[in-house]
């Protein structure tokens, strides 16, 4: 079962990502708005990023919507709490554990000090994932048009 759905997802987000590579865009295009859909849906928005991407597409005509929508696939909200996970670590790390806070108490509402750990280490994860992305699309966009071919650059696996 387990299976089948890491197919459907895999198989989403090649989907997702070869319509964005054949889109009239510049590769760079392309990748710059895979990349700052990827910042977006990495930050903590509470919802408001799909408003945010809205307003993106409306006002900015270089927007590749097809790679920036696909970029919520790819940290979809089953794969963000591992990075809220990773971002609280990762402040915690730089900034000190929170004074008076417990494993018990760690959510949103136990203070502003869990609250700046979480944000200061999801925002060098967002600008990580942002880089990482914009590479990785890019490389990926211009071997596929250069190739100028259907969807190999992204190879169907047989489940094994």
């Amino acid at each position: 079962m387990a299976r089948g759905r890491i197919a459907a997802y895999r198989s989403r987000v090649r989907s997702e990502l070869v319509a964005a590579f054949e889109e009239d865009h510049p590769p760079e295009d392309v990748a710059g708005s895979f990349a700052l859909g990827v910042f977006i849906t990495a930050l903590p928005t509470l919802g408001t990023g799909l408003l945010v991407f809205v307003a993106l597409v409306a006002l900015v005509d270089r927007i590749s919507k097809l790679a920036l929508f696909a970029s919520v696939a790819v940290l979809n909200p089953a794969v963000k709490w591992g990075v809220y996970a990773a971002s609280f670590s990762l402040g915690t790390g730089l900034l000190g554990p929170p004074p008076g806070a417990t494993p018990s108490t760690l959510s949103l509402s136990a203070g502003p000090e869990i609250v700046v750990r979480l944000l200061v280490g999801n925002l060098i994860l967002a600008a990580v994932f942002t880089v990482i992305g914009y590479v990785v699309v890019l490389r990926l966009v211009t071997t596929f048009r250069a190739r100028d071919i259907d969807v190999g650059v992204l190879p169907e696996r047989d489940g094994n």
